[in-house]
């Protein structure tokens, strides 16, 4: 039986991804976001486009919208791609139709894993690496018996970084400090003042992530990759990544931590692994990620085995995916970050590094796909370059 679908947050390349997805496999598939016009929604595989409110500023009204759309297109299976949307359907539940199926588990999971203080504690416990952390209910009891500190930098981490309130939704930012003054400054910050935080040893390394679906507390698959560029250059976006093969020890580190949470979709297990090959636990992101195309496109179809799995408590993945060297990139986004190289002062770039730059950037790699231009579905790219162009000429 087929079913629709709604995606929500259209203007995230995950959702293009899942729209793209979902789409050819010839499933109705509505977008929504807070404007009419959206990357998503310019798929030829969007079947239908509609728009609600903030779930920022105003969650009850984002919810009546939401509930309409589901109402007006006959949805049948709800999709957030982003941390606010999803807290404010997940605190709602209860509201949505019972036939409506929203592929979480419960509120309380969810917040397990995406706690970052919860997680950790969690990580503890079961002798996993993490970094030497620090627990505080609020700035407030921090200063009431200030810890000893001997070596710095350290990040000072909030949380949770989305905050679901009764009529809005606080953003939080993690925050690497470099001295006790600013330590103390940065906990004066509203995000630090009456909210959950912890102070962590600051880890050197690379940024590396497990992907996975689990369903009822069992893993059906995993992928994946490294960030190869990122914007900015020092650290941020990926741009360009490509699909590697699955560290073991990693691999099984989320596989406890997603069996003792009884995990049930997808989620984003990110570790720093440290210069001596330590993989420490940084977070989990129990939402789809940025790079969900590269997946999708080495074979591991995540936002079409979660629909599958959850109308088929049978249904078993593909066990057999191509091998690891599959790259995808997103071409304008790779082009701010080689302005950014480009403009950045000798002392941070070299002539030298500058041209090595541009030679990168056009490098022809044959096991590279593009994530928003491809031929066979062009208008969300002439959507995002109508944007960018925009945007240049506002700025």
């Amino acid at each position: 039986m087929s079913h629709r679908v709604l995606i929500l947050d259209a203007n995230q390349r995950s959702a293009l991804a899942a729209t793209r997805s979902l789409g050819q496999k010839a499933l109705w598939v509505t977008t929504a976001d807070e404007s009419s016009q959206t990357l998503a929604g310019a798929s030829k595989y969007a079947s239908a486009s509609a728009v609600y409110r903030s779930p920022f500023n105003t969650p009850r009204l984002f919810l009546d919208d939401v509930m309409q759309i589901v109402t007006e297109h006959s949805i049948d299976f709800v999709l957030p791609m982003t941390e606010a949307s999803t807290y404010v359907l997940l605190a709602n539940r209860d509201r949505l139709p019972g036939h409506v199926k929203l592929p979480f588990p419960t509120e309380h999971q969810v917040h397990k894993l995406a706690n970052k203080c919860e997680l950790t504690q969690l990580a503890q416990s079961l002798g996993f690496p993490v970094p030497g952390s620090l627990f505080f209910d609020s700035s407030q009891a921090f200063f009431a018996n200030p810890p000893e500190i001997r070596e710095f930098p350290v990040v000072l981490k909030p949380a949770l970084s989305k905050i679901l309130l009764t009529d809005r939704i606080i953003s939080t930012s993690v925050i690497v400090v470099q001295s006790r003054e600013s330590l103390e400054a940065a906990l004066e910050k509203p995000q630090f003042k009456d909210h959950p935080f912890m102070i962590q040893d600051f880890i050197t390394g690379e940024g590396q992530g497990v992907f996975t679906l689990f369903r009822a507390g069992r893993p059906m698959c995993f992928f994946a990759h490294r960030r190869l560029r990122e914007k900015p250059p020092e650290g941020g976006v990926s741009v360009l990544s490509e699909s590697r093969h699955i560290d073991a020890r990693m691999q099984a580190i989320a596989t406890s931590l997603l069996e003792s949470a009884q995990w049930d979709g997808v989620a984003m297990v990110e570790f720093k692994v440290s210069h001596d090959g330590v993989p420490y636990i940084m977070e989990v992101n129990p939402r789809f990620w940025g790079s969900l195309q590269l997946a999708i496109d080495s074979g591991v179809d995540f936002p079409y085995f979660l629909y599958r799995s959850v109308y088929d408590p049978h249904y078993q993945t593909p066990t057999r995916f191509p091998a690891p060297g599959n790259r995808l990139r997103w071409l304008l986004g790779d082009l701010d970050r080689l302005y950014l190289v480009l403009k950045a002062p000798a002392d941070h770039y070299s002539v030298g590094r500058k041209l090595l730059a541009i030679l990168q950037f056009l490098a022809f790699n044959r096991r590279t796909r593009h994530e928003v231009n491809r031929w066979s579905d062009l208008a969300p790219f002439w959507f995002e370059l109508k944007a960018y162009i925009k945007a240049l000429r506002a700025g």
